[in-house]
């Protein structure tokens, strides 16, 4: 990582996005004390990593976990609570309910789906009640349903004080459940800010018209001085740049073209994090400095 600063607060969901290869999982490890930096100093909940004390109170998904699949998954969570720090009575039960493996805690490991070991790796994470949880991809493998169901996990962690450090691909969840988002590129924080203010944009305008329309569409809007694209992969989805729906609409009736449709299009996180990767007080830190001062766990700097 080369001169990374960020600053997580407790109690808030943080998305930790950028693309393979950017350092979002070396930032995790560094964090955790997997990794030894070159330089600048990492801080977990007040204190300067490595700091065995405080893991104890970090829960933390790293890639895809590995269990014994031979085992049920209550099973190797049972084994899991043995090690480390002691967990309390029921903890097992209630780490496999919160991550939605009640019903099949029983069945063998191997017999589990993807999204299901994941879940199983979640609960591993909560087990201990953390006051800090690092996941990195943790909705890989989850169907629609299990990721509605685990924005509204994080959500309600978030609301019972817990930080949330997430790395994800997925960022139309991300924007739905986080409060602050940090995009990384090439090792170098690129962009942070709260979901709203990234994911803010230049108001456009959408049209949707008939594809053998398109070549001709274009051309007219240029001839008009307004400059529009294809939306995507979308043949017949055009997006135009700086105009009202009026100015599109009449540029496109004088060529004697009729759109299907008309309609404001705001670029949203998606865009502006493709944008960006082409061309404060906290709870885990990665810094050059001391962290700032305050209650312990309520403050994080991260920097290389």
């Amino acid at each position: 990582m080369d001169r990374l600063d960020l600053q997580v607060a407790k109690g808030e969901v943080f998305g930790f996005l950028g693309p393979n290869g950017a350092g979002k999982t070396t930032t995790i490890r560094l964090l955790l004390g997997l990794l030894r930096p070159d330089a600048g100093q990492a801080w977990l909940l007040g204190e300067r990593v490595p700091c065995p004390a405080q893991l104890a109170e970090v829960g933390a998904m790293v890639e895809e976990p590995a269990f014994y699949p031979w085992m049920s998954g209550r099973r190797n969570l049972a084994i899991l609570a043995k090690t480390g720090a002691p967990v309390r009575k029921h903890a097992v039960e209630e780490a496999l309910a919160r991550a939605g493996l009640g019903a099949v805690a029983g069945r063998k490991v191997k017999t589990y789906s993807q999204g299901m070991r994941q879940r199983l790796g979640l609960a591993v994470a909560l087990l201990r009640r953390p006051r800090l949880l690092l996941l990195d991809e943790p909705a890989n493998g989850l169907d629609p349903a299990g990721i509605r169901e685990f924005r509204t996990l994080l959500r309600e962690l978030a609301g019972e004080g817990v930080t949330v450090f997430l790395s994800s691909h997925l960022l139309g969840e991300v924007e739905q459940v986080c409060d602050q988002v940090a995009i990384v590129d090439r090792g170098r924080l690129v962009a942070a800010g709260t979901t709203a203010e990234l994911g803010r944009g230049e108001e456009r305008v959408r049209v949707t018209l008939r594809p053998d329309d398109e070549p001709a569409a274009i051309a007219v809007l240029a001839g008009a001085g307004l400059t529009a694209c294809r939306e995507g992969e979308r043949p017949g989805t055009l997006l135009v740049d700086s105009a009202s729906g009026r100015d599109v609409n009449m540029a496109l009736a004088r060529g004697e073209i009729f759109p299907k449709a008309v309609g404001l299009a705001r670029s949203g996180l998606e865009e502006r994090f493709l944008a960006i990767t082409d061309g404060s007080t906290g709870a885990a830190s990665w810094g050059s400095s001391d962290p700032p001062g305050g209650e312990v766990g309520e403050h994080a700097t991260a920097a290389s």
